[in-house]
Protein backbone atom coordinates (compact mmCIF):
# COMPACT_ATOMS: atom_id res chain seq x y z
CA UNK A 1 0.00 0.00 0.00
CA UNK A 2 3.11 2.44 0.75
CA UNK A 3 4.57 1.98 -2.75
CA UNK A 4 1.11 2.93 -4.07
CA UNK A 5 0.34 5.71 -1.69
CA UNK A 6 3.83 7.34 -2.34
CA UNK A 7 3.85 7.90 -6.29
CA UNK A 8 0.07 9.23 -6.32
CA UNK A 9 1.46 11.98 -3.25
CA UNK A 10 4.19 12.43 -5.53
CA UNK A 11 2.48 12.94 -9.05
CA UNK A 12 -0.22 15.19 -6.97
CA UNK A 13 2.68 17.61 -5.53
CA UNK A 14 4.22 17.69 -9.63
CA UNK A 15 0.72 18.40 -10.62
CA UNK A 16 0.42 21.23 -7.67
CA UNK A 17 3.84 22.64 -8.54
CA UNK A 18 3.51 22.73 -12.15
CA UNK A 19 0.43 24.57 -11.91
CA UNK A 20 1.36 27.10 -9.88
CA UNK A 21 4.43 28.11 -12.02
CA UNK A 22 2.26 28.27 -14.87
CA UNK A 23 -0.05 30.82 -12.94
CA UNK A 24 3.22 32.65 -11.94
CA UNK A 25 4.54 32.86 -15.33
CA UNK A 26 1.64 34.03 -17.28
CA UNK A 27 1.23 36.43 -14.12
CA UNK A 28 -2.11 36.21 -13.41
CA UNK A 29 -3.47 34.06 -10.85
CA UNK A 30 -1.07 34.74 -8.05
CA UNK A 31 -3.21 34.28 -4.99
CA UNK A 32 -4.40 30.89 -6.85
CA UNK A 33 -0.68 30.35 -7.03
CA UNK A 34 -0.27 30.66 -3.23
CA UNK A 35 -2.99 28.81 -2.11
CA UNK A 36 -2.11 25.33 -4.32
CA UNK A 37 1.52 26.14 -2.20
CA UNK A 38 -0.03 26.77 1.16
CA UNK A 39 -2.35 23.88 0.91
CA UNK A 40 0.54 21.30 -0.02
CA UNK A 41 2.06 22.30 3.35
CA UNK A 42 -0.70 21.45 5.45
CA UNK A 43 1.14 18.13 4.54
CA UNK A 44 3.52 17.63 6.95
CA UNK A 45 5.23 14.90 4.87
CA UNK A 46 5.87 17.95 2.38
CA UNK A 47 6.97 20.38 4.67
CA UNK A 48 10.76 19.64 4.03
CA UNK A 49 10.23 20.37 0.56
CA UNK A 50 11.84 23.51 -0.79
CA UNK A 51 10.67 23.84 -4.06
CA UNK A 52 7.08 24.57 -2.24
CA UNK A 53 8.28 27.17 -0.17
CA UNK A 54 10.75 28.73 -3.12
CA UNK A 55 7.09 28.73 -5.43
CA UNK A 56 5.37 30.37 -2.27
CA UNK A 57 7.35 33.30 -2.09
CA UNK A 58 7.21 33.67 -5.93
CA UNK A 59 3.50 33.63 -5.68
CA UNK A 60 3.71 36.63 -2.84
CA UNK A 61 6.47 38.11 -4.51
CA UNK A 62 4.02 38.65 -7.56
CA UNK A 63 1.20 39.77 -5.62
CA UNK A 64 3.74 42.34 -4.41
CA UNK A 65 5.08 43.29 -7.55
CA UNK A 66 1.24 44.17 -8.93
CA UNK A 67 0.55 45.87 -5.20
CA UNK A 68 3.52 48.27 -6.19
CA UNK A 69 2.84 49.03 -9.50
CA UNK A 70 -1.29 50.44 -8.31
CA UNK A 71 0.48 52.31 -6.09
CA UNK A 72 2.89 53.54 -8.18
CA UNK A 73 0.02 54.68 -10.92
CA UNK A 74 -2.10 55.69 -7.80
CA UNK A 75 -4.56 53.15 -8.73
CA UNK A 76 -6.88 52.17 -6.02
CA UNK A 77 -4.34 49.66 -3.35
CA UNK A 78 -4.81 48.74 0.13
CA UNK A 79 -1.50 50.42 1.71
CA UNK A 80 -1.77 47.89 4.87
CA UNK A 81 -2.04 45.16 2.57
CA UNK A 82 0.38 46.13 0.16
CA UNK A 83 2.79 46.45 3.32
CA UNK A 84 1.36 42.38 4.68
CA UNK A 85 2.56 40.97 1.53
CA UNK A 86 5.85 42.72 2.39
CA UNK A 87 5.95 40.92 5.60
CA UNK A 88 4.81 37.92 4.11
CA UNK A 89 7.09 37.26 1.43
CA UNK A 90 9.96 37.67 4.95
CA UNK A 91 8.21 35.01 7.00
CA UNK A 92 8.44 32.72 3.70
CA UNK A 93 11.87 33.41 2.88
CA UNK A 94 12.93 32.62 6.28
CA UNK A 95 11.12 29.37 6.69
CA UNK A 96 12.11 28.67 3.32
CA UNK A 97 16.05 29.27 4.61
CA UNK A 98 15.62 27.06 7.80
CA UNK A 99 14.84 23.92 5.39
CA UNK A 100 17.19 25.17 2.71
CA UNK A 101 20.29 24.70 4.97
CA UNK A 102 19.51 21.48 6.60
CA UNK A 103 21.67 18.62 5.65
CA UNK A 104 20.36 16.21 2.86
CA UNK A 105 20.12 12.35 3.52
CA UNK A 106 23.90 12.49 3.06
CA UNK A 107 24.43 14.77 5.75
CA UNK A 108 25.49 17.55 3.39
CA UNK A 109 24.39 21.00 3.28
CA UNK A 110 23.67 22.37 -0.23
CA UNK A 111 22.24 25.78 0.24
CA UNK A 112 20.52 26.95 -3.08
CA UNK A 113 18.12 30.04 -2.37
CA UNK A 114 19.81 31.69 0.22
CA UNK A 115 21.83 34.03 -1.59
CA UNK A 116 19.40 35.24 -4.64
CA UNK A 117 16.57 35.56 -2.05
CA UNK A 118 18.54 37.73 0.40
CA UNK A 119 19.74 40.18 -2.42
CA UNK A 120 15.62 40.16 -3.37
CA UNK A 121 14.48 40.95 0.14
CA UNK A 122 17.52 43.28 0.86
CA UNK A 123 16.31 45.80 -1.61
CA UNK A 124 11.91 45.60 0.24
CA UNK A 125 13.56 45.48 4.17
CA UNK A 126 13.14 49.18 4.60
CA UNK A 127 9.18 48.73 3.63
CA UNK A 128 8.93 46.83 7.21
CA UNK A 129 10.19 50.15 8.43
CA UNK A 130 7.71 51.88 6.45
CA UNK A 131 5.02 49.50 7.39
CA UNK A 132 5.74 50.43 11.27
CA UNK A 133 5.38 53.80 11.17
CA UNK A 134 2.05 53.74 8.70
CA UNK A 135 0.51 52.06 11.44
CA UNK A 136 1.89 54.02 14.50
CA UNK A 137 0.48 57.26 12.68
CA UNK A 138 -2.70 55.42 12.78
CA UNK A 139 -1.74 54.11 16.28
CA UNK A 140 -2.14 50.77 15.56
CA UNK A 141 0.28 49.90 18.31
CA UNK A 142 0.06 46.09 17.47
CA UNK A 143 0.79 45.84 13.90
CA UNK A 144 3.20 48.53 14.62
CA UNK A 145 5.28 46.37 17.01
CA UNK A 146 5.06 43.35 14.29
CA UNK A 147 6.48 44.92 11.84
CA UNK A 148 9.64 46.86 13.20
CA UNK A 149 9.96 43.30 15.14
CA UNK A 150 10.71 41.45 11.47
CA UNK A 151 12.63 44.28 10.64
CA UNK A 152 14.76 43.84 13.56
CA UNK A 153 14.64 40.49 13.31
CA UNK A 154 16.31 40.11 10.02
CA UNK A 155 19.32 40.96 11.78
CA UNK A 156 19.57 37.69 13.28
CA UNK A 157 18.52 36.08 10.83
CA UNK A 158 21.10 33.26 8.72
CA UNK A 159 19.40 34.68 5.96
CA UNK A 160 20.57 37.87 5.93
CA UNK A 161 24.37 37.28 8.05
CA UNK A 162 25.84 38.79 4.56
CA UNK A 163 24.36 42.28 5.59
CA UNK A 164 25.22 42.10 8.87
CA UNK A 165 22.49 44.62 10.27
CA UNK A 166 23.47 44.69 13.71
CA UNK A 167 26.67 46.82 12.64
CA UNK A 168 25.72 48.24 9.24
CA UNK A 169 22.09 49.41 10.13
CA UNK A 170 21.78 52.94 11.16
CA UNK A 171 17.72 52.13 11.56
CA UNK A 172 18.12 49.37 14.31
CA UNK A 173 18.01 51.49 17.14
CA UNK A 174 15.33 53.78 15.99
CA UNK A 175 12.76 50.79 14.86
CA UNK A 176 13.73 49.27 18.08
CA UNK A 177 12.61 52.26 20.18
CA UNK A 178 9.30 52.60 17.94
CA UNK A 179 9.03 48.50 18.66
CA UNK A 180 9.50 49.41 22.30
CA UNK A 181 7.00 51.89 22.28
CA UNK A 182 4.52 50.22 20.24
CA UNK A 183 4.63 47.37 23.06
CA UNK A 184 4.50 49.90 25.97
CA UNK A 185 1.31 51.43 24.35
CA UNK A 186 -0.09 47.83 23.77
CA UNK A 187 0.50 47.04 27.95
CA UNK A 188 2.85 44.15 27.21
CA UNK A 189 5.39 44.14 29.26
CA UNK A 190 7.64 41.58 27.85
CA UNK A 191 7.38 43.01 24.07
CA UNK A 192 8.40 46.13 25.67
CA UNK A 193 11.71 44.90 26.41
CA UNK A 194 12.33 42.70 23.72
CA UNK A 195 14.24 45.41 22.31
CA UNK A 196 14.81 48.14 24.60
CA UNK A 197 18.71 47.63 25.17
CA UNK A 198 19.22 48.61 21.31
CA UNK A 199 16.03 51.14 22.14
CA UNK A 200 18.70 52.73 23.92
CA UNK A 201 21.19 53.36 21.41
CA UNK A 202 18.17 55.64 19.98
CA UNK A 203 19.66 58.61 21.90
CA UNK A 204 17.29 60.68 20.98
CA UNK A 205 14.69 58.83 22.94
CA UNK A 206 16.86 57.61 25.93
CA UNK A 207 14.73 59.04 28.41
CA UNK A 208 11.68 57.84 27.16
CA UNK A 209 12.51 54.06 26.34
CA UNK A 210 13.80 54.06 30.13
CA UNK A 211 10.17 54.92 31.34
CA UNK A 212 8.89 52.09 28.89
CA UNK A 213 11.14 50.00 30.99
CA UNK A 214 10.20 51.01 34.47
CA UNK A 215 6.73 50.93 33.53
CA UNK A 216 7.56 47.11 32.05
CA UNK A 217 9.34 46.09 35.24
CA UNK A 218 6.83 47.55 37.23
CA UNK A 219 3.74 45.36 35.34
CA UNK A 220 6.13 42.37 35.82
CA UNK A 221 6.69 42.81 39.45
CA UNK A 222 9.97 43.38 39.27
CA UNK A 223 10.30 46.16 42.11
CA UNK A 224 14.37 45.99 42.02
CA UNK A 225 14.28 46.20 38.31
CA UNK A 226 11.80 48.97 38.38
CA UNK A 227 13.67 51.18 41.08
CA UNK A 228 17.31 50.11 39.50
CA UNK A 229 16.11 51.78 35.96
CA UNK A 230 14.62 54.85 37.77
CA UNK A 231 18.01 55.48 39.59
CA UNK A 232 19.65 55.13 36.22
CA UNK A 233 16.74 57.28 34.78
CA UNK A 234 17.61 59.89 37.44
CA UNK A 235 21.59 59.74 36.64
CA UNK A 236 20.67 60.13 33.06
CA UNK A 237 18.38 63.43 33.13
CA UNK A 238 18.12 64.27 36.82
CA UNK A 239 15.20 67.15 35.53
CA UNK A 240 12.96 64.96 33.23
CA UNK A 241 9.77 64.43 35.35
CA UNK A 242 9.45 60.79 35.29
CA UNK A 243 12.25 59.65 37.54
CA UNK A 244 12.95 61.98 40.25
CA UNK A 245 9.46 61.97 42.20
CA UNK A 246 8.63 57.94 41.78
CA UNK A 247 12.17 57.72 42.70
CA UNK A 248 11.47 59.98 46.17
CA UNK A 249 8.09 58.20 46.81
CA UNK A 250 9.59 54.71 46.22
CA UNK A 251 12.30 55.54 49.18
CA UNK A 252 9.89 57.47 51.66
CA UNK A 253 7.20 54.61 50.62
CA UNK A 254 9.97 51.87 52.15
CA UNK A 255 11.44 54.49 55.30
CA UNK A 256 14.74 55.14 53.16
CA UNK A 257 14.52 58.81 54.25
CA UNK A 258 17.98 59.21 53.91
CA UNK A 259 18.84 57.78 50.43
CA UNK A 260 15.47 60.14 49.96
CA UNK A 261 17.14 62.79 51.20
CA UNK A 262 20.55 61.80 49.33
CA UNK A 263 18.89 61.80 46.15
CA UNK A 264 16.92 65.08 47.06
CA UNK A 265 20.52 66.84 47.57
CA UNK A 266 22.00 65.41 44.25
CA UNK A 267 19.48 66.74 42.15
CA UNK A 268 19.41 70.42 44.28
CA UNK A 269 23.22 69.92 43.12
CA UNK A 270 22.19 69.87 39.50
CA UNK A 271 19.27 72.60 39.79
CA UNK A 272 19.33 74.55 43.32
CA UNK A 273 15.95 76.97 42.05
CA UNK A 274 13.66 73.39 41.02
CA UNK A 275 10.34 73.11 42.89
CA UNK A 276 10.17 69.85 43.23
CA UNK A 277 13.40 68.83 44.01
CA UNK A 278 13.10 71.79 47.01
CA UNK A 279 9.29 70.20 47.28
CA UNK A 280 10.70 66.53 47.83
CA UNK A 281 13.42 68.10 50.56
CA UNK A 282 11.03 69.46 52.42
CA UNK A 283 8.58 66.50 52.65
CA UNK A 284 11.23 64.02 53.11
CA UNK A 285 12.49 66.59 56.20
CA UNK A 286 9.22 66.58 57.42
CA UNK A 287 8.78 62.66 57.29
CA UNK A 288 11.98 62.92 59.21
CA UNK A 289 10.83 65.14 62.58
CA UNK A 290 13.51 67.89 60.85
CA UNK A 291 10.60 70.43 61.20
CA UNK A 292 12.34 73.62 60.97
CA UNK A 293 14.45 72.64 58.27
CA UNK A 294 10.76 71.64 56.25
CA UNK A 295 9.52 74.99 56.74
CA UNK A 296 12.67 76.74 55.65
CA UNK A 297 12.53 74.87 52.47
CA UNK A 298 8.88 75.11 51.95
CA UNK A 299 9.08 78.76 52.46
CA UNK A 300 12.23 78.79 49.62
CA UNK A 301 9.30 77.24 47.44
CA UNK A 302 6.65 79.73 48.02
CA UNK A 303 9.06 82.50 47.54
CA UNK A 304 9.94 80.85 43.89
CA UNK A 305 6.57 79.76 43.06
CA UNK A 306 3.67 80.87 45.45
CA UNK A 307 0.94 78.65 43.51
CA UNK A 308 1.91 75.20 44.58
CA UNK A 309 -0.77 74.36 47.05
CA UNK A 310 0.89 71.30 49.08
CA UNK A 311 4.03 73.82 49.78
CA UNK A 312 1.56 75.40 52.38
CA UNK A 313 0.68 71.84 53.90
CA UNK A 314 4.20 70.99 54.24
CA UNK A 315 4.63 74.30 56.18
CA UNK A 316 1.54 74.57 57.92
CA UNK A 317 2.10 71.34 59.33
CA UNK A 318 5.80 71.73 60.12
CA UNK A 319 4.69 74.90 62.48
CA UNK A 320 1.97 72.75 64.13
CA UNK A 321 4.75 70.25 64.80
CA UNK A 322 7.03 72.80 66.04
CA UNK A 323 4.88 74.37 68.14
CA UNK A 324 3.48 71.20 69.77
CA UNK A 325 6.74 69.88 70.43
CA UNK A 326 7.55 73.40 72.56
CA UNK A 327 7.60 71.99 76.21
CA UNK A 328 7.06 75.08 78.97
CA UNK A 329 5.71 78.12 80.27
CA UNK A 330 8.38 79.96 78.59
CA UNK A 331 8.17 78.58 75.27
CA UNK A 332 3.78 79.59 75.54
CA UNK A 333 4.30 82.52 73.37
CA UNK A 334 6.60 80.90 70.85
CA UNK A 335 4.39 78.14 70.59
CA UNK A 336 1.79 80.20 69.65
CA UNK A 337 3.57 81.80 67.18
CA UNK A 338 4.01 79.05 65.61
CA UNK A 339 0.30 78.05 66.00
CA UNK A 340 -0.56 81.72 63.91
CA UNK A 341 2.01 81.04 61.41
CA UNK A 342 0.47 77.13 60.97
CA UNK A 343 -2.89 78.86 60.21
CA UNK A 344 -2.20 81.47 57.69
CA UNK A 345 -0.76 78.37 55.94
CA UNK A 346 -3.13 75.85 56.52
CA UNK A 347 -6.03 78.15 55.63
CA UNK A 348 -4.83 79.36 52.47
CA UNK A 349 -4.40 75.71 51.70
CA UNK A 350 -7.86 75.47 52.74
CA UNK A 351 -8.98 77.87 50.26
CA UNK A 352 -6.80 76.55 47.51
CA UNK A 353 -7.91 72.45 47.78
CA UNK A 354 -11.32 73.05 49.90
CA UNK A 355 -11.93 69.38 48.59
CA UNK A 356 -9.04 67.67 50.24
CA UNK A 357 -10.79 68.17 53.74
CA UNK A 358 -9.12 64.97 55.13
CA UNK A 359 -5.83 67.03 55.65
CA UNK A 360 -6.40 70.57 56.05
CA UNK A 361 -9.36 69.60 58.86
CA UNK A 362 -7.44 67.40 61.41
CA UNK A 363 -4.23 70.16 61.47
CA UNK A 364 -6.98 73.40 61.57
CA UNK A 365 -8.71 71.49 64.56
CA UNK A 366 -5.43 71.28 66.34
CA UNK A 367 -4.82 74.90 65.56
CA UNK A 368 -8.31 76.07 66.40
CA UNK A 369 -8.15 74.38 69.31
CA UNK A 370 -4.30 75.73 70.77
CA UNK A 371 -5.59 79.20 69.57
CA UNK A 372 -8.98 79.24 71.77
CA UNK A 373 -10.41 80.49 68.54
CA UNK A 374 -13.90 79.37 69.74
CA UNK A 375 -16.38 79.51 66.37
CA UNK A 376 -13.51 78.29 64.00
CA UNK A 377 -12.79 75.58 66.26
CA UNK A 378 -17.15 74.44 66.57
CA UNK A 379 -16.65 74.70 62.84
CA UNK A 380 -14.01 71.82 62.45
CA UNK A 381 -15.43 69.72 65.39
CA UNK A 382 -18.42 69.41 63.24
CA UNK A 383 -16.98 68.99 59.92
CA UNK A 384 -14.65 66.10 61.38
CA UNK A 385 -17.84 64.91 63.08
CA UNK A 386 -20.24 64.45 59.99
CA UNK A 387 -16.88 62.34 58.41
Amino acid sequence: MLLLITPCLTLAQKKELSQARSYIKSKKNYDKAEQLMTKLLEDSDLRQDKRIYQVWLEAVKGQYDQANERLYLNQRQDTAAFFNLTKRMFTIAEALDSVDCRPNAKGKVKIEYRQKNAAMLNAYRPNLFNAGTFHIRKAEWQKGFEYMDAYIDCASQPLFAQYQYGENDMRMADAAYWATYCAYRTGDAERTLKHATLALRDTLHTDFTLQFICEANLRKGDSLAYENTLLEGFRHNPQYAYFFPRLIELYNGKGRHSEALALADSALAVCDSCVLFLFAKSSTLLLTGEWQKSLEYSQRIIMLNDSMPETYLNAGTACVNIAESTDGSHNRQQARSYFQRARTYIEYYRQLMPTEKDKWAPLLYRIYLNLNLGRQFDEIDRLLRAN
